[in-house]
């Protein structure tokens, strides 16, 4: 399957709750091909199906080379302390900004046989968690920042060339 485009900021799916996943059929399958060839691109910590146009509760994740995805994940776990650290994403290309992140992270999901699997993880794993369960609930790390950043965030994408 081939990598898929990515949505950008603007786009409505991005702000839509995803829905849960039903039945584990060719369909998803298919997407989690997909979002596995996606995140595999370099430089890309995670995808969500919101990010590809498909309304569906799945991301993929490629944290210093630990490939893999999840299926109606839910977050079980947040711990440590909350840290700001910067934080970009593939649907608001070319800014970074102070994000509140847990420092740890855990995520319970099935894979596509059903069989319940968790994934967790602190430092960058624990902040992609985090920012693809967000995606797949309609928020984007921008939701997340607080008024001054915020501002500064968006007046960053009105000036961006893609936006």
């Amino acid at each position: 399957m081939p990598e898929r485009p990515i949505r950008l900021f603007g786009d409505p799916v991005l702000k839509t709750v995803s829905a849960p996943v039903e039945q584990v059929d060719d369909r998803v399958r298919g997407l989690v091909a997909d979002l596995l060839d996606s995140v595999r691109v370099p430089g890309r910590a995670g995808v969500a199906a919101s990010q590809i146009g498909v309304n569906l509760r799945v991301f993929s994740y490629n944290i210093d080379g630990d490939v893999g995805y999840v299926i109606n994940p839910v977050i079980v776990e947040l711990a440590g302390e909350v840290e700001t650290i910067d934080e970009g994403c593939l649907s608001v290309p070319g800014l970074w900004q102070k994000t509140p992140r847990h420092s740890f992270a855990r995520v319970r999901g099935i894979d596509l046989d059903g069989n319940e699997i968790e994934v967790s993880g602190s430092g960058l794993m624990a902040q992609a968690l985090q920012h693809e369960c967000d995606h797949l609930d309609g928020l984007l790390y921008l939701d997340r920042l607080d008024k001054d950043e915020r501002r500064i965030a968006m007046r960053r994408v009105r000036e961006s060339d893609w936006f």
